[in-house]
């Protein structure tokens, strides 16, 4: 996951398109001939669009854009270190 890419889907995307590209990410995911470096980069857009969702309900909740995104780094780097 990388921060910069889940605030600049977050600021240019809105929720119901981030949910409709997860869809289409999923379902491509599943075409049998895939290599298993393309699987690897499909699973990072997909996490970084569910990051970028996270933020979006956040923000959406009243907390800042800073203070949301640093709060779901943290929740992202907390599950690592477990």
């Amino acid at each position: 996951m990388k921060l910069p890419v889940i605030r600049h889907i977050q600021r240019t995307t809105t929720v119901d398109e981030i949910n409709q590209t997860i869809s289409v990410l999923e379902n491509i995911s599943a075409a049998p001939l895939l290599k298993d470096a393309e699987l690897d980069v499909i699973g990072e857009l997909i996490s970084n669009l569910c990051g970028a969702l996270e933020v979006h309900q956040m923000i959406a909740g009243g907390m800042p854009e800073k203070d949301a995104c640093n709060s779901f780094m943290k929740k992202v780097l907390g599950s690592i270190d477990q």
